[in-house]
């Protein structure tokens, strides 16, 4: 078996409840069947040794020898060498119980290996109680050959001499007796530990899950934010120039005043509208969702044209075709950076002079909005507008440059690598 060094900063954790509960009642369950196997053993003249003491001192070691089973998850080494000393004890006193006393021995060397709480010291116990266990051995095999008699092996035939066959016996029971002990008690541990790593690796995969669920939720709800800030902010400048200038020429000219009021109305609308198609694919479910119809650059003269009634003056330009075709979400974004930038441009300029730009290099292309105006107040280069420019820019591993021009006026240019990579995505 293979540990690393986080195996053995591992202490496992002590029985429950239940498994105190079931250790006391194998604890009861081996005194009793060991004093009455004692019983019938004495019964039937069984007992290994022709002088046995008294039947309370052999009952005495018997329950000496099991009982200590009911701390065994509790206390595991202490448990296996007090039962190890009543083991050789009773074999001394010649009062052993032969069947269930092994059993117990044996569970107890399992139990020190599988429930210890210190490696180091489950290794050294069970080491000390296994080599005292051989000690004892051969010295009783010592004093069983000085006491042999001549006759003792008159019925052997093999091809070896008896007395070297019968320890080789011994030697080789015992061996597999506490050498499978040791064993299993090792695999038991170690199946713990791995059921510990399993439980760590699912509850790291659980918090895992809950993080990646939170940033979906985010990324989620910082697209809507995106979403509603280019589609509202839009309409809503453009409706809010519209009315300044129905109120400016309303008692001038009331052709011009119907004019800007109908403009307001139809930005209105289409505001509403825009947002009745995000609420309702909020609000549907996973079956009944379904991708309703977004701008892209295709849309553009229908923006322009609507920015134009708000009062800019819009020079619009396409220059070079696509080498390849433009993916949607990467049309979606230049729709609406030029939004943006319009929306922007009413705000913080008022009606000047714009030059849209569009451009299809080799493999990038390029969105270029400059006006002529003076920027009134300082930039917020923190606002919402600007943020959400550079997401989608940035999540199509795109350049963003925004800026004051030399000659004056504000510059939005975003380029968009254009791959065959993202088209077959």
């Amino acid at each position: 078996m293979t540990t690393t060094a986080g195996d053995q900063t591992w202490r496992r954790p002590g029985p429950t409840a239940d498994q105190r509960r079931n250790d006391m009642l194998i604890g009861i369950a081996a005194m009793v069947g060991s004093t009455f196997n004692l019983v019938l053993s004495t019964s039937a003249g069984f007992l290994l040794f022709d002088d046995p003491p008294s039947r309370p001192e052999q009952a005495a070691w018997a329950i000496a020898s099991t009982l200590p089973l009911i701390w065994r998850r509790r206390f595991p080494e202490p448990v296996m060498l007090i039962i190890a000393v009543a083991f050789i004890g009773s074999q001394i006193r010649h009062a052993q119980e032969a069947q269930v006393s092994q059993i117990v021995l044996f569970t107890a060397i399992y139990t020190a290996g599988a429930w210890s709480r210190n490696r180091r010291w489950s290794v050294i116990s069970r080491v000390i109680v296994i080599v005292g266990m051989f000690g004892w051995l051969f010295t009783s095999m010592a004093i069983s050959a000085s006491d042999m008699p001549p006759d003792a092996f008159s019925t052997a035939a093999g091809p070896l001499p008896p007395l070297i066959a019968a320890i080789m016996v011994q030697i080789l029971v015992n061996a597999l007796y506490f050498g499978f002990a040791y064993y299993f008690g090792e695999e038991g541990w170690t199946a713990a530990h791995d059921r510990h790593l399993l439980v760590e690796r699912a509850e790291e995969l659980r918090r895992s899950q809950e993080k990646e669920s939170e940033r979906a939720v985010l990324g989620e709800r910082v697209r809507i934010a995106r979403e509603l800030h280019d589609v509202v902010a839009h309409h809503v400048a453009v409706m809010g120039v519209q009315a300044a200038a129905a109120r400016r020429v309303l008692e001038k000219d009331a052709g011009k005043a119907r004019t800007a009021l109908a403009a307001v109305e139809q930005e209105a609308r289409t505001a509403v509208d825009e947002l009745r198609r995000m609420l309702g694919v909020l609000r549907a479910t996973d079956g009944d969702a379904t991708l309703p119809p977004v701008q892209s650059i295709d849309d553009l003269p229908e923006l322009l044209e609507s920015s134009r009634q708000a009062g800019l003056r819009i020079e619009h330009g396409v220059y070079g075709e696509p080498a390849v075709e433009v993916p949607e979400s990467v049309s979606v974004a230049a729709y609406r950076i030029v939004q943006e930038a319009l929306t922007n441009t009413l705000k913080h300029a008022g009606p000047v002079d714009v030059d849209v730009r569009i451009r299809y290099l080799s493999r990038e292309l390029e969105i270029d909005v400059a006006d002529s105006g003076r920027v009134i107040g300082t930039p917020n280069t923190r606002g919402m507008g600007l943020i959400g420019m550079r997401e989608r820019v940035a999540a199509h591993e795109g350049v963003l440059e925004t800026g004051p021009r030399e000659g004056g006026g504000f510059r939005v240019r975003a380029r968009f690598p254009l791959t065959k990579k993202e088209v077959a995505a």
